[in-house]
């Protein structure tokens, strides 16, 4: 190894010690491991808990000003996939979600938080629901680091256009996914 290779090894090391890594991570999900029962939707001929898992993150790259989180299903047999939940407006303060925090109440959510409309048709969590006989679906539980503070999304934003918003204003985002099948 000559003293440049060095100098470039010692500054790649520095750029990733600085940088650090985008992390998700969840108590209650694993990528490539088979949902719980808490976490399925209750009706649609499922039965479940219907409970958004906790979620924290870390390592966000310099300039988040706010946090959101997604739950979106590119398997469901729609032409255009199943968006399970969008929240924006997390305070870049804010590192994690407890669980049941996607409920309809918003009571467990940071203040300043808004949940937009899943595909079930309301503003909340909604778990996972294939229907029966389909190969598992791949859950995509996704925290977005954003460049903006706030994003103009309301409780009847669709997932379409809540993940328009996140593309035009994402620093990085992390994931977990978990599958389900029945």
């Amino acid at each position: 190894m000559n003293k440049y290779t060095g100098i470039a090894a010692l500054m790649l090391v520095s750029l990733s010690v600085q940088a650090g890594e985008f992390h998700l991570t969840s108590n209650e999900i694993k990528s490539d491991v088979q949902l719980s029962d808490s976490l399925v939707f209750q009706g649609f001929g499922c039965d479940g808990g219907n409970k958004s898992p906790s979620l924290v993150w870390s390592g966000a790259p310099e300039g988040t000003k706010s946090f959101a989180v997604t739950v979106f299903d590119p398997d469901a047999p729609t032409g255009s996939g199943w968006w399970h939940w969008t929240v924006v407006n997390i305070p870049a303060t804010v590192n994690s979600l407890m669980a049941d925090a996607g409920n309809q109440q918003n009571a467990k959510l940071p203040g300043g938080a808004v949940q937009g409309r899943n595909d079930f048709g309301y503003a909340g969590f909604g778990g996972a629901c294939p229907p029966k006989g389909d190969r598992p679906h791949h859950y995509h539980f996704k925290v977005w680091a954003l460049k903006t503070e706030s994003l103009p999304i309301d409780n009847d934003s669709s997932g379409a256009l809540v993940g328009f918003m996140l593309n035009a204003n994402k620093l990085a985002t992390a994931e977990i996914v978990p599958v389900y099948g029945r």
